[in-house]
């Protein structure tokens, strides 16, 4: 079908005029991107992209994201025109109070919004992690009589985008596993926010690309067929390679004044903004589209439902023909979680002293048994974080289907391209590392949080018990840190049976994001505690773990390996002392007012907390008048039992602490 240029050139302006007045009325926004890819808009939502505005989340719709979140008006526009649920009256309200159109594009709130993006490179490894699970997906499900997935996933980025290095983390990744289902739109536009590009680069971005194993096309990304005619090439070659299209594009497109220079990146233009209308040929009244545009839209909806119908078709033959395979499909996209999870991890041995990472490893096998969407990757270090599963096979260029996903030492583009596979929306994707390179994965682990993603976050290493490496991997303020983060539940368990209660715990939560903080040191068996309190305990964040003898007089709390100093220096204190395990405070701070009180009882307010960590946060527990053991400098590079003895880490401790509370 050939290319309706003159209406989807008036489509273009319309949509210019869209996102003029929206920031014009806000004060505030992008206009660069918006006006400058304009053309870019039309063609994907007018005339190349694969969705169904009714069903936005339909499981074989090309995907497209949107990296460079600051030209959020963009998307909304041609969400709007295209029939998502995005009335006039959202556009007009963009950047207000509770609009659907919010600054930057937010997940589950606007719909036809793939992915989360703002901080740019983020989309770009979202975009890489869709691409992956949509390759699992197709590896998983399709048969050789039925199709149920073949789309594309299509990203525009940004110079700010090319730039970070969390997009070059997973483009890199992009081309090594030969993603040919993924297509990256360059609106390479010569600008950034402060200055021309050129100010800020010199490097050949096509060339980078292409080592990476990219396929490049450039192109003039204001004509519109051209910019067809490169999308196409790319969608029809399939040959191992990821596409990636350079479109030049000039930023600030109709306003005059601030077109192609850094002005036109934000709101600068918006005092041009009627003149710029006129320029455009649009009438007086604002957020203007032609009925003949809406009617243009309409009957292009109609081919896309005719085409979902045929989709729709081939998807209930397959389901008659593979009902396993259907029954596992509606599993994942349901988030569905066995009910008996717990219950197919056996018990370990009582004589057993593990680490928690060796502890999660064998905890790992029958869930993923039990759960055959999970998939495991590492930032390089299977080996140490011992989150491999068993027999799942690589994820590679040629084993699509493969589990255990080899990031490399790239843990930023891991994190990102975890979102991507939970915006996805079938697999269950989960990263790993060691806790102290938390920081170099962060803002992909907080918009993982912000975007509400079932991930589960592997961290091992988690204290100065790493021992011999030293302060440089031993993270003291990393748990507390991401404690602080709002919508993620960090979980450190105490020993291999809360580790089991842990990883449930994990599978379980598909409204968030879980941290597990795993230690490299072995931990002994905590058998004085019952192991089935010890599971469940962890479920709802905290439990009794010892009781008092008599009249209770004082609460010892901890968690993670420092539990046992926390009993042992109850056992030596006498009667009156309980124990509370609080492996995971966000899990206990949901909990009722009741369980809280019944765990923590206003009544006694002598309390003290032992952490191998910074303490401030544990005041939310043990008040002020209350003390904490933990630790307020770095570590040391000795074995780990030391380094522990050293920065007074033990039993002794807490008893010093109780006694100094008189």
């Amino acid at each position: 079908m050939s290319l309706n240029v003159e209406i989807l050139s008036r489509a273009a302006n319309e949509a210019r005029g869209l996102c003029m007045d929206a920031v014009q009325a806000s004060q505030s926004g992008h206009l660069g991107l918006p006006l400058g890819c304009a053309e870019i808009g039309a063609v994907l939502y007018g005339h190349a992209l694969k969705y169904n505005p009714d069903k936005p989340r339909w499981i074989n719709r090309d995907y497209f994201v949107l990296s460079g979140g600051h030209g959020s008006m963009f998307l909304y526009a041609w969400l709007h025109m295209s029939g998502y649920d995005l009335p006039m009256s959202e556009i007009k309200r963009f950047r207000q109070l509770h609009s659907k159109t919010p600054g930057h594009p937010e997940f589950g709130h606007t719909p036809g919004v793939e992915c989360t993006t703002g901080p740019l490179g983020q989309g770009v490894g979202n975009a890489v992690g869709i691409a992956a699970a949509s390759k699992m997906a197709a590896a998983r499900f399709n048969t050789s009589e039925h199709t149920i997935f073949d789309s594309h996933v299509i990203c525009l980025c940004s110079d700010g985008d090319m730039q970070e290095g969390v997009a070059s983390e997973a483009s890199a990744l992009a081309g090594h596993w030969g993603l040919d289902n993924l297509i990256l739109i360059y609106d390479s536009n010569a600008v950034t926010l402060d200055a021309a590009a050129k100010e800020t680069q010199s490097e050949n971005t096509a060339k980078r690309f292409e080592a990476y194993g990219f396929d490049v096309q450039e192109i003039d990304g204001n004509d519109m067929q051209q910019f067809l005619d490169a999308l196409n090439i790319a969608k029809e070659r399939n040959n191992g390679k990821p596409q990636f299209i350079v479109a030049h594009t000039l930023i600030g497109k109709g306003i005059p004044e601030v077109e192609g220079t850094y002005k036109a990146h934000g709101e600068a233009g918006a005092k041009f903004v009627d003149a710029a209308r006129k320029g455009l040929g649009l009438p007086e009244e604002h957020y203007f589209v032609s009925q003949q545009v809406y009617d243009y839209f309409a009957e292009h909806k109609k081919k896309l439902l005719a085409e979902y119908d045929r989709w729709e078709k081939t998807c209930t033959a397959w389901r008659k023909e593979n009902p396993d395979k259907a029954k596992l499909l509606d599993n994942g996209l349901g988030r569905k979680v066995p009910a008996d999870l717990l219950s197919k991890i056996p018990d370990f041995p009582k004589d057993a002293k593990l680490a928690t990472r060796k502890a999660g490893s064998e905890v790992l096998q029958p869930i993923a048994e039990a759960m055959p969407l999970l998939v495991s990757g590492s930032a390089d270090l299977h080996g140490s974080t011992m989150n491999y599963i068993k027999d799942g096979g690589d994820f590679t260029r040629g084993n699509p289907s493969g589990r255990n996903i080899r990031f490399g030492i790239r843990e930023h583009g891991m994190c990102a391209i975890v979102n991507g596979i939970s915006y996805h929306g079938l697999f269950r994707g989960s990263g790993a590392t060691f806790m102290v390179f938390t920081d170099y994965c962060r803002a992909s682990i907080r918009l993982g949080a912000l975007a509400g993603l079932p991930n589960t976050y592997i961290f091992t290493h988690d204290s100065i018990g790493v021992g011999e490496d030293g302060p440089t991997h031993q993270p003291v303020e990393t748990v507390s840190s991401v404690r602080l983060m709002p919508n993620i539940d960090v979980i450190r368990p105490a020993d291999p049976e809360e580790t089991a209660g842990a990883f449930v715990a994990a599978m379980q939560r598909t409204d968030g994001p879980t941290f597990l903080a795993l230690t490299r040191q072995a931990i002994p068996m905590l058998n004085d505690i019952d192991l089935k309190l010890r599971r469940e305990g962890v479920l709802r964040g905290a439990y009794i773990a010892q009781k008092e003898k008599g009249k209770l007089d004082l609460i010892i709390m901890s968690c993670g390996s420092e539990l046992q100093h926390a009993l042992a220096a109850a056992t030596e204190l006498g009667d009156g002392v309980r124990v509370v395990s609080i492996p995971c405070f966000e899990r206990f701070n949901r909990e009722s007012a009741e369980y809280r009180e019944e765990i923590l009882p206003n009544s006694c307010r002598k309390r003290v907390a032992i952490e191998a960590g910074v303490t401030e946060i544990w005041y939310q527990y043990v008040g002020l008048d209350g003390k904490v053991v933990g630790l307020h400098e770095f570590g040391l590079s000795a074995p780990g039992g030391e380094v522990m003895k050293e920065r007074g880490i033990d039993a002794q401790h807490v008893i010093d602490t109780v006694r100094s509370l008189g």
